[in-house]
C-alpha cells in the first residue's frame, strides 16, 4: 500500500510520489522567537516529528528544514519593551526552545534557519519579483502586487474578489490593493535594519520562509507543513510569491495540522489559557502529552484536557511496564527481528494519511496480548513481537529514558515525600519479612499503597513505583 497524504492544496489524499526516489525534501513552518512556547505549538512540532520519523522508517533520506522567525514585529515590541536588544530576546527564546525540544524528544531537523542569516536571499527573491513587476516600492516599503498572480487563493480556497471586499489585511491607503502584503519594511527608530537597494530596513514574513526553504530545499520540493492557522495569508503568500519569482510550482503536498483550542477559544495569553511546553511536560510527561496528541488525528481540531493527558499517562505506563517485561524474557544480547505481520498493520494504518489514533489503537492491542501471553506464560513469539512494539513505539517517538524516574521525581515533588523516607519504609518492611512478621510486612505495604506507592520485590531487591 502506497504512502497516502491528504493534500490541502488538493483537498484530498494523494499517493505520495517523491521527487527524487528514496528522498523527501521537507520545510515547516517553526516558530517566532519572542516567547515560550506552548502546546499549541507542541502540537504542530510532535505532528511534523512523527511524519519525519515515519518517512525515515519507510527508508526515505528525509532534508527536514524548520526555521525560526527571528525578525518580528512581536519579537521588537519585547526587545523595546526590556529595553534589551532584539537579539536578546531571540536568543533567550532560541536557547528555550531547545530545552523544549529536548523535553518532547523531538528529532533536530537537517538545517535550523534563521530569518536574519538570509538577508541577502530575501533581498535577491524580492529583486526577482520587482523585475518581473511583480514587486513595487512605495517610501522605502516594497509590496506584492497580488493581482499579478492568477492563482492566488488557490491554497486556502479563498477569493480575491471575496477578499477585497471584507479582507483580514492591515489597511494602507498608499496601495495599490488592500491585498498587496510587505515583502521589505522601511527601517523605523529603534528596529533592527539591514541595508537593501530600497533603503535601510528589513524583511517582510511571508517572504523570510520563501527565500530559506528554496535555500535549502530548491523549488519545487516535496513536503510543506504548518499548523492550519498558517494557511492564509502565510502560506498563500508563500505560493504567490515563489511561484511568481521562479515560474514553477513552489511545494507538490500541503499538510496542515489542525488548531488547539481552551475551552473551545484558542490558546492566548490575554484570555489567560496559556500553557507552555515546560509547565504540562513538569506536570504530565512529554509522553502523555505526545500520546495524548496521537490519540486524535493530525488534521483535527483538539480542546485541551488534563483528564486526556491523565489518561494518556496511565497509558504510557501500560506500554512501558510491557516493554520491560518483554525485555525480561528475552535473552542476553537477543535482537529478534520484529514481527512482520505487526508492522505490516502498522504501516497500513500509518500510510493512510499518517493515522496515528489507528496506530496507538494497534499498540495497545499488542499490550493486551502481550499481557495475557505473559500471565498465561505463553512466551512463544513473544521476543519478535515485543521487537515490533518496541519499534512501532520508537516510530511514534514514544520511548523515552528515564520515563518512570521522571513520574517518581513528579511524585515527590507533588506529594512532598522524601526518596529517603520511602526507602526507610522498604527497608523497614524488609526487616519485618526477614523476621517473618507478616503482619508488620503487610502493614507497611498497605501504608505506601494508601500514599500512592506500589512495592515489587524482585531478585535484585525490592522496587517502589507511583501507583
Amino acid at each position: 500500500m502506497p504512502l497516502k497524504i491528504f493534500n490541502t492544496l488538493s483537498g484530498a489524499k494523494e499517493n505520495f510520489v517523491a521527487l527524487t526516489p528514496g528522498q523527501v525534501r521537507m520545510y515547516v513552518c517553526g516558530v517566532t522567537v519572542y516567547d515560550s512556547a506552548h502546546i499549541g505549538h507542541a502540537r504542530a512540532l510532535l505532528t511534523f516529528d512523527v511524519i519525519y520519523r515515519y518517512l525515515k522508517f519507510l527508508g526515505y533520506q528525509v532534508q527536514f528544514v524548520r526555521n525560526f522567525t527571528d525578525i518580528d514585529d512581536k519579537i521588537i515590541k519585547r526587545a523595546n519593551d526590556e529595553g534589551v536588544s532584539c537579539d536578546a530576546i531571540t536568543h533567550r527564546y532560541i536557547e528555550e526552545f531547545y530545552r523544549d525540544g529536548e523535553l518532547l524528544a523531538l528529532l533536530r531537523p537537517s538545517v535550523e534557519p534563521r530569518a536574519t542569516q538570509h538577508i541577502a536571499e530575501i533581498i535577491e527573491l524580492i529583486r526577482r519579483l520587482e523585475n518581473k513587476q511583480i514587486a513595487y516600492k512605495i517610501d522605502g516599503d516594497v509590496y506584492y502586487r497580488v493581482a499579478s498572480f492568477a492563482g492566488y487563493g488557490k491554497l486556502s480556497g479563498k477569493k480575491v474578489d471575496e477578499l477585497e471586499a471584507g479582507a483580514r489585511v492591515e489597511v494602507d491607503e498608499r496601495k495599490e490593493s488592500p491585498l498587496d502584503f510587505a515583502l521589505w519594511k522601511s527601517s523605523k527608530p529603534s528596529e533592527p535594519t539591514w541595508e537593501s537597494p530600497w533603503g535601510p530596513g528589513r524583511p517582510g514574513w511571508h517572504i523570510e520562509c520563501s527565500a530559506m526553504s528554496t535555500k535549502y530545499l530548491g523549488q519545487p520540493f516535496d513536503i510543506h507543513g504548518g499548523g492550519r492557522d498558517l494557511m492564509f495569508p502565510h502560506h498563500e503568500n508563500e505560493i504567490a510569491q515563489s511561484e511568481a519569482a521562479a515560474d514553477r510550482q513552489f511545494a507538490r503536498y500541503w499538510i496542515h495540522n489542525g488548531l488547539l483550542t481552551v475551552s473551545g477559544e484558542k490558546m492566548s495569553k490575554s484570555l489567560g489559557n496559556f500553557f507552555s511546553i515546560q509547565d504540562i511536560v513538569g506536570q504530565y510527561d512529554a509522553i502523555a502529552l505526545r500520546q495524548w496528541f496521537l490519540s486524535s488525528h493530525y488534521r483535527s481540531p483538539m480542546d485541551f484536557s488534563k483528564e486526556g493527558l491523565e489518561e494518556a499517562g496511565k497509558a504510557g505506563d501500560r506500554i512501558y511496564e510491557t516493554i520491560d517485561r518483554v525485555s525480561l524474557a528475552m535473552k542476553e544480547f537477543s535482537q529478534p527481528a520484529p514481527d512482520a505481520t505487526l508492522i505490516e498493520d502498522f504501516r497500513r494504518e500509518m500510510d493512510d494519511d499518517f493515522n496515528t489514533p489507528r496506530a496507538l489503537a494497534l499498540i495497545f492491542d499488542e499490550v493486551r496480548a502481550l499481557n495475557r501471553l505473559f500471565d498465561d506464560r505463553n512466551l512463544k513469539g513473544i521476543e519478535s513481537r515485543g521487537s515490533a512494539l518496541r519499534l512501532m513505539c520508537d516510530t511514534l517517538g514514544l520511548l523515552h529514558e528515564g520515563y518512570f524516574d521522571r513520574k517518581k521525581q513528579r511524585f515527590l515533588k507533588r506529594t512532598g515525600m522524601t526518596n529517603l523516607k520511602i526507602e526507610e519504609s522498604i527497608h523497614l518492611r524488609n526487616k519485618a519479612r526477614l523476621k517473618k512478621n507478616w503482619q508488620e510486612s503487610d502493614r507497611i505495604r498497605d501504608e505506601l499503597k494508601r500514599q500512592g506507592i506500589l512495592l515489587e520485590d524482585t531478585p535484585g531487591g525490592t522496587l517502589w513505583k507511583v501507583k
